[in-house]
């Protein structure tokens, strides 16, 4: 008996998902709101979406609760900096 087959008909104290390809988390696809929601700032911006980032973050199946960090509030709304930041010396 192979692997699979153990794994699929008896199960594994090891695996939640006894040899089933377990689903894509959101935050790992494109759909992901956790930076960026089309053209508007995600959540690690400012904020947005922090209901869904959340649950989203936590349907991670690592043994541990997880906490979502904060956002790091830099978004400007969009707009382009007149100037960037230069800390080259010169």
């Amino acid at each position: 008996m192979g692997i699979l087959t153990t794994l699929t008909t008896q199960g594994s104290a090891y695996t939640s998902y006894d040899g089933a390809t377990p689903s894509t988390n959101p935050l790992a696809t494109q759909q992901s709101k956790l930076h960026s929601d089309g053209n508007q700032p995600g959540y690690s911006l400012n904020g947005a979406n922090a209901n869904q980032v959340t649950s989203d973050y936590n349907a991670y199946n690592d043994g541990v609760g997880n906490q979502i960090p904060l956002p790091s509030l830099l978004d400007i709304n969009g707009i382009t900096p007149t100037q960037y930041l230069n800390n080259l010396p010169g």
